[in-house]
């Protein structure tokens, strides 16, 4: 029933993408989860952090600490709902950090929130930027785990859905053979669209 409202509700704010699209990676894929359009829209954004919040309540969180940029409205969002302190890591130098006065108090529980997880890099790092300040992570939130549940933390990863989407190498992607036109979605370049 969750599921079924959490893509109801991507689906309503345009997040959830149907097409063929390269990821990060390099793979292709025929779905593509863009959770900064969910924030556009706070009634929604509000409600499935609430419900990520009921979720979490017994991991006793004092802090949420989100990835800049993917993670930074949605670890706002999630912990206004859990009623706890926020902050977000960025990069410096290629390297994820804590700057603007940002800290983190030893002992301090951490959730480390990703609105997305697919192969959980960037939440790693945070993970590390939050252990070297002695903080303890006691879970890592999302809205969408693409890994289909195969991501690890050594933590509990709690998410709202979990989706198994399939990718493929470029060189056997089955789209390309059907010639659908390769867009390549995300924040940090602007959509390229190949024939």
């Amino acid at each position: 029933m969750q599921a079924e409202r959490t893509i109801e509700t991507l689906q309503k704010t345009g997040s959830l993408l149907e097409g063929h699209f390269v990821l990060t990676s390099g793979r292709h894929a025929g779905q593509y989860v863009q959770c900064a359009r969910l924030f556009e829209y706070p009634a929604y954004s509000a409600q499935l952090c609430a419900e990520l919040a009921q979720q979490l309540s017994d991991v006793q969180a004092e802090l949420v600490v989100g990835p800049a940029l993917g993670g930074v409205i949605f670890a706002y969002e999630l912990a206004r709902a859990l009623g706890v302190r926020n902050i977000f890591a960025e990069r410096e130098s290629g390297a994820m950090t804590l700057r603007r006065g940002f800290a983190i108090e030893p002992g301090t529980r951490v959730v480390i929130a990703e609105d997305v997880v697919t192969t959980g890099g960037s939440v790693r790092e945070v993970i590390e930027v939050v252990r070297a300040a002695h903080g303890e992570v006691v879970a890592v939130a999302a809205i969408a785990d693409r890994s289909g549940g195969q991501a690890d933390f050594g933590v509990p990863l709690v998410s709202l859905l979990s989706l198994d989407i399939p990718s493929y190498g470029a060189d056997r992607c089955p789209l390309c053979d059907k010639g659908l036109p390769l867009v390549k979605p995300g924040s940090k370049t602007l959509p390229v669209v190949w024939a």
